[in-house]
């Protein structure tokens, strides 16, 4: 008895999968014989890459990646800046007046 109960589940469960995928729009249907592995591969190494997953609400202070990009060198010039300040400032130590 479990093992008809068993098949006619399993059967079920196919058929309504069977019937899902049946719904499916026709542009979803993909020809993965026509895949090619690796199709990017190349460019990403020749032009590099880094994939960088931002917060939230960092992301919504956002509208693109070029706005990160432009952010953060901002922030790199300003970091660039702020040292050689600092550098030349620190060259000499103070003497105490006497």
């Amino acid at each position: 008895m479990r093992d008809a109960q068993h098949r006619m589940k399993e059967r079920n469960m196919k058929t309504k999968f069977e019937s899902e995928r049946d719904r499916l729009r026709p542009e979803y249907n993909f020809d993965y014989s026509k895949a090619v592995r690796g199709k990017y591969y190349k460019r990403l190494i020749e032009e590099g890459s880094n994939v960088v997953v931002l917060e939230p609400d960092v992301s919504n202070a956002f509208g693109d990646s070029a706005a990160v990009n432009k952010a953060l060198r901002s922030l790199l010039d300003f970091t660039r800046s702020t040292q050689r300040l600092t550098k030349r400032s620190t060259g000499r130590a103070k003497t105490a007046r006497r």
